[in-house]
Parts: C-alpha cells; sequence; structure tokens
C-alpha cells in the first residue's frame, strides 16, 4: 500500500470516528447536568489546571473565546462552576469549578470509561495500549501543527 493510500484511508477513518462520536455521546447516561455538552467538556480542563481566565480556557480549548464565555456562563448558571477574582488582576475573573462540577466531571468520566469498556471488551490489552499510545502520538503531533505551524518530530519505528 502507497503512503497516500494509507493516508486518504486514515483521514476516512478520522472523519468516520467523527460522525459516530457525536452519535456515541448520546450514549453516555449522565442524565441533565444543566448545560450542553460542549460547556461541559469546559470543567475537565478546569478540574485538572486549576482556575483560568476564559480566555486561557479558550487557549486550552483551542476554540473562540466568545464560544468558551458563553459557555462559561451555562457552567455558572448551572452552578458546575463560579467565577473568582483573578489574584494578579483584580478586574478580571477566573471560573473555577465548584463541588457539583466536580461530581459532574466524576459522572462524566464513569459514563466515558463504562463506554469504551464496553466498545474494547473484545480487544487483547496489548492491542488497547498500542491503540491508546499511537492516539496519544497523533494527538500530540496534531496539537503541536495547531500551536506552531509544524508536527513534532516522531521516532521513526
Amino acid at each position: 500500500m502507497h503512503e497516500d493510500d494509507s493516508i486518504g484511508r486514515l483521514a476516512s477513518e478520522i472523519m468516520r470516528f467523527t460522525r459516530i462520536g457525536a452519535r456515541a455521546k448520546g450514549m453516555l447516561t449522565t442524565g441533565d447536568l444543566g448545560a450542553e455538552f460542549s460547556a461541559l467538556m469546559l470543567l475537565f480542563p478546569l478540574r485538572h489546571m486549576g482556575p483560568m481566565r476564559v480566555t486561557e480556557l479558550a487557549e486550552v480549548k483551542q476554540a473562540d473565546p466568545s464560544t468558551i464565555s458563553r459557555q462559561a456562563a451555562q457552567l455558572v448558571k448551572a452552578g458546575l462552576a463560579h467565577r473568582q477574582a483573578d489574584p494578579v488582576d483584580g478586574r478580571a475573573s477566573r471560573l473555577a469549578v465548584t463541588e457539583a462540577g466536580m461530581a459532574a466531571c466524576h459522572e462524566m468520566h464513569e459514563a466515558r470509561r463504562a463506554l469504551l469498556v464496553q466498545v474494547l471488551s473484545t480487544w487483547p490489552t496489548e492491542r488497547v495500549e498500542t491503540f491508546t499510545s499511537l492516539l496519544e502520538e497523533f494527538n500530540s503531533s496534531v496539537e503541536a501543527l495547531l500551536r506552531t505551524g509544524r508536527a513534532t518530530p516522531q521516532e521513526k519505528a
């Protein structure tokens, strides 16, 4: 198989994954958490990285600040996050996860994990580990490209 054929196949599979991923997220059984799914996804970087300004969160999520601002408002309204004064600049605010937001993160994490356990139940552990490593490497290269305009060099296997 030529490299172009492999890249074409990969592009098709990524598009397929995107389509089925949108449908699969509807299978996550979390109940109504009070905000859109995309807004709920902001809770994870806030939980891991701590409170941050909307502009910082937009940079982390590689999204438009106005979109992140709208989603942040949903989280605040749902009681999953709250605004706090920025210690560096009191005129600005940072978004922080509340106890309810932490509980929502846990619920979403467990729902995602349960779905993956079901999907991968017939895969040998070694294949899951290999797939995870390759996907992690791929995601890192895409993130590097988005940040710098250049993909990260990878060791040849």
